[in-house]
């Protein structure tokens, strides 16, 4: 058993209360371990003057399923133009890593620790070049950049039932990091029949249950409730309390019965909402009605700066962030993650084909796909450019930015980019310069559309995030939400999954190129280079259910669909085989249901 030691660093472990305290970090067989000061290890990192956190966690990142497939097909000159750029570069890298295995060799250097380091570094170049891409990197490319990052979890927010296979074999493919993937509920046909007819609440909460244990998912999605299947009935729009032209239920009848659901089935994270009338101006009104239908209950509202347009102003379209700030400073059931805007080229991926259809004329460049799987939901796929000198993009951008620095309990907010709809993952570090530099921050926002400079109230807000809030919301605040006990911090029994930055003044390259990241203990970047690349787990919840709801599953499925029900649950077996004998790692339910918190 090898115990390694991290030396000196500055640690920031929000959920142990440690706040830039110099601390060792000692580690033996993937797990963080309590030493009496001065034991012997077997290997030491000197990690003095750096800062030391847990593996970054991307609570909602698009990286699997048949949407992001299509990503990833609809822009190939996006992978070609980075192929180009990463082509000629990697090669001479690689050239003159073999040079320098060569001279070793000649000189008859040791064939221990110094050619063993340069093979590695060698390999690190080499594993970047078989997949590609910046807005929809293939899956090699997504597990490596977020490595290189110090990142080592993400999890795909979209992961229709009958899609659910592709999506884990996806995941599986991406090296490195952890993953899971919340299943999308909320509009398939067999659920709003049960809703509309008035079956029993049990029986709508043992098929989210079956549901959730079939498709080895760690949570439940819902987009735009209702909304995707109303699009079929050509409704182009459904408010939280407007009854759908088929089923007569409205969003907030899906979103009260999924968020109850999960509260009794113990799911430890709550239920995660794509709210109704994503873009559309005015949309606070419905973002906030959405907070409310959970009736107290645990609700996170996902890529929330796309739920916070008012129709204020000549152009009838301005920033929302204060009143939803206020909104969810107000209800402590309510947590959220951003979506922030980065400008630049991305695709946008979504369950939300009623949003996508309408967005399609905005495509760049100019093309499109809508899909539809087994009745279960839909997918958009459009291309697109966040320009700077575009008023509602710059507005876009501010907003975000005004949202993460009004909401006042970073517990209750993640960074995310709504990877790659907000724009890529790969630009958190940029993200994170933002949020701790005010300087910088003004530095971009006189770069925008002028009158987007008028309407912000970003110049008023002083505050700086400090290392202990980033840790936070990238970091500890997601473990929380999603209930992994053993991620996202850096106590004993801990994985030790480590990340350490030189202290930069530029936090944007710091938080690029960390000095030395650990994944289960194993050394897999260093200096924002790629060393190793371990296979990650699968997280998943496995809720109590009553079976006897499997009958009208497969009744339903005999009538309806294309696949056999005898082949529809995932097992054990198949889960590890997904994702190439990762580790399954299942994520305890709650011990008791939580209770409603009134709202405030």
């Amino acid at each position: 058993m090898t115990t390694i030691r991290l030396k000196g660093g500055t640690v920031y472990d929000p959920a142990n209360g440690v706040n830039g305290e110099r601390r060792d970090i000692a580690f033996r067989d993937g797990r963080i371990v309590s030493l009496p000061d001065g034991s012997p290890v077997d290997r030491e990192y000197d990690a003095t003057g750096m800062i030391v956190m847990a593996g970054g966690i991307d609570m909602h990142s698009h990286i699997g399923g048949g949407k992001t497939n299509l990503s990833r097909l609809l822009l190939p000159e996006d992978h070609r133009r980075r192929e180009l750029a990463a082509t000629s570069a990697e090669t001479r890298d690689v050239r003159e890593m073999h040079e320098a295995l060569q001279s070793i060799e000649s000189a008859g250097a040791d064939r221990g620790t110094q050619r063993h380091e340069s093979q590695r570094e060698a390999t690190g170049r080499y594993l970047r070049l078989p997949s590609c891409g910046t807005c929809a990197p293939g899956t090699l490319a997504t597990g490596y950049r977020y490595a290189e990052m110090g990142y080592t979890a993400a999890f795909e927010p979209a992961m229709l039932p009958s899609n659910a296979r592709h999506a884990h074999l996806e995941m599986g493919d991406t090296p490195i990091i952890d993953h899971g993937a919340y299943v999308m509920l909320g509009n398939e046909e067999l659920f709003l029949q049960l809703l509309s007819s008035g079956e029993d609440f049990e029986r709508l909460r043992d098929y989210v249950g079956w549901t959730l244990n079939a498709s080895k998912a760690l949570g439940v999605k819902v987009v735009n409730p209702g909304g995707i299947s109303a699009f079929k009935f050509n409704q182009r729009a459904l408010d939280v309390d407007e009854p759908h032209a088929r089923y007569g239920i409205t969003p907030r009848d899906v979103v009260r019965t999924l968020t109850r659901a999960l509260t009794e089935l113990r799911v430890p994270h709550p239920l995660h909402v794509h709210s109704s009338n994503l873009g559309v101006p005015g949309n606070i009104a419905s973002t906030i009605a959405t907070m409310d239908a959970a009736d107290g209950l645990p609700i996170h509202l996902t890529h929330i700066q796309f739920h916070s347009y008012g129709t204020e102003g000549p152009r009838k379209f301005s920033s929302g962030a204060h009143a939803i700030a206020e909104a969810v400073n107000a209800r402590p059931n309510v947590s959220i993650d951003v979506g922030q805007v980065i400008f630049g080229q991305t695709v946008t991926a979504s369950g939300d084909t009623m949003m996508q259809f309408r967005n399609a004329p905005l495509a760049k460049p100019r093309k499109w796909i809508l899909g539809e799987i087994e009745c279960d939901a839909g997918c958009g796929i459009v291309p697109f450019r966040y320009r700077e000198k575009s008023y509602v993009n710059a507005l876009q951008w501010i907003i975000g930015l005004e949202i993460f620095l009004l909401v006042d309990d970073p517990w209750r907010v993640a960074m995310t980019t709504d990877h790659p709809n907000g724009g890529p993952f790969t630009s958190y570090p940029h993200l994170i310069r933002l949020l701790m530099d005010r300087s910088f921050r003004a530095e971009q926002l006189a770069k925008l559309h002028p009158e987007a400079q008028v309407a912000s109230t970003l110049p008023q807000l002083t505050r700086e995030f400090s290392f202990y809030e980033i840790a936070i919301i990238t970091r500890a605040g997601p473990a929380r939400l999603l209930g992994l006990t053993d991620r996202g911090h850096l106590g004993a029994g801990a994985a030790a999954d480590i990340a350490v930055y030189r202290d930069e003044a530029d936090r944007e390259r710091m938080f690029s190129m960390p000095a030395y990241v650990f994944k289960d203990g194993e050394l897999i970047a260093r200096d924002g280079t790629l060393i190793a690349a371990p296979t990650g787990g699968i997280h998943f919840v496995t809720p109590e259910f009553d079976r006897g709801i499997e009958k009208t599953i497969a009744d339903y499925s005999e009538r309806h669909l294309t696949t056999n029900f005898a082949h529809a649950a995932i097992s054990d077996d198949e889960a590890c085989v997904c994702c190439r004998g990762g580790r399954l790692l299942p994520v305890e339910c709650l011990a008791h249901p939580r209770s409603a918190q009134p709202s405030r």
